[in-house]
């Protein structure tokens, strides 16, 4: 059932997922095509908020701000899972692999070197700060509008 909890932890994650997506693109090396990078990361913020945070909303504030942290821990997990999964394809379609377990395997080799380049201050920091304040708008919002 569609409420302003989910809406809420829906748009919040998508913000995070937007803001934190331009400060990826100056980590990556130069002549990197992002193509649909941030609208991707977008959709998967919309799909994290909706699915994982707004159906915990309404417990108190130390589990909203548990449930913000999940949310954009979800969101870094299923960005990594994607965004290596489609590196990973379009390696394949070059013949980088020799088999079918060897391409599966670098989804994640790929998606932990994509990992390794984000562990910086900034994004950290956005990242840790906009599940606070992303957990915090849907219990509020969960209070306000049930």
């Amino acid at each position: 059932m569609p409420d302003a909890a989910r809406l809420i932890a829906a748009l919040s994650l998508a913000l995070i997922a937007f803001l934190v997506s331009g400060m990826v693109v100056p980590l990556m090396p130069e002549g990197t095509d992002f193509g649909y990078f941030t609208y991707v990361n977008i959709a998967l913020g919309v799909l994290c908020g909706w699915i994982v945070m707004g159906k915990r909303a309404g417990r108190g504030t130390v589990p909203a701000i548990n449930n913000g942290l999940t949310g954009v821990a979800a969101l870094v997990f299923w960005g990594l899972f994607v965004q290596g999964g489609y590196e990973m394809v379009r390696l394949a379609m070059r013949n980088r692999y020799d088999g079918p377990f060897e391409s599966v395997l670098a989804i994640f080799e790929i998606g932990a070197e994509y990992g390794l380049m984000i562990l910086v201050p900034n994004i950290i920091a956005t990242v840790l700060v906009g599940g606070v304040l992303a957990g915090l708008a849907t219990e509020s919002a969960w209070h306000r509008w049930r």
